[in-house]
This record gives C-alpha cells, sequence and structure tokens, in this order.
C-alpha cells in the first residue's frame, strides 16, 4: 500500500511564507514526477508545480516566483517553499507522485491534502 501524506500548512499573513512537505511511503519501486496541486472553496482543482526525479521543475504563472518546488529523493519527499503569500493562495493544497510499484505498475497517487489560508 503507498501513501502520500503532506503536511506544513497552516494560517499565515500575506506576505508570509510557509513551507509543505509530502512523504511517500509503502511498496515503493521507484517515483518518477512529483508535484502539487491545489483547490480553492468553489474552484476546480489547479495545478500548482511539477518535478521530475532529475529535478527540473515547471511552474503555473499564478506561482512562478513565488513558489519553489524540490525534491529528496532519498526520503521519497517533495516539497514546496512558498514566499509572499496572497490572500487567493487560500486553498487545499495536495501533492501528487507517479509511482512505480514492486510489481512495475506506474500509478498516480495524490495525498490526503493540507489546508493553507492566507490572511491577515
Amino acid at each position: 500500500q503507498v501513501q502520500l501524506v503532506e503536511s506544513g500548512g497552516g494560517l499565515v499573513q500575506p506576505g508570509g511564507s510557509l513551507r509543505l512537505s509530502c512523504a511517500a511511503s509503502g511498496s515503493i519501486f521507484g517515483i518518477y514526477r512529483m508535484g502539487w496541486y491545489r483547490q480553492a472553496p468553489g474552484k476546480e482543482r489547479e495545478w500548482v508545480a511539477t518535478i521530475t526525479r532529475g529535478g527540473s521543475a515547471n511552474y503555473a504563472d499564478s506561482v512562478k516566483g513565488r513558489f519553489t518546488i524540490s525534491r529528496d529523493n532519498t526520503k521519497d519527499t517533495v516539497y514546496l517553499q512558498m514566499n509572499s503569500l496572497k490572500p487567493e493562495d487560500t486553498a487545499v493544497y495536495y501533492c501528487n507522485a507517479d509511482i512505480e510499484l514492486s510489481t512495475l505498475q506506474i500509478r498516480a497517487y495524490w495525498g490526503q491534502g493540507t489546508q493553507v489560508t492566507v490572511s491577515s
């Protein structure tokens, strides 16, 4: 059984910073693309950032220059450093990963989500 567990969400004032973490565990043979998505109340889930196994990152225009995605392959963990946070960044943040199982199947997994609230 594979799990993705996020942590690091919370309440922060506009202009502040938060760092999200997402750790994968279970019968993992390898992890390929890892990413972060978010869903604000009343809106569809949207892509935030993606990082490849080799460290190549891409960002949504709305977070480019403020958010940084990184990963530690030795810990099967992906991070999202969020700086200069705005009220419109308020959402539940989900991590997502393409994971190769011991059966050599590759499946997409989601974490349970962590709430980020930006408010004064």
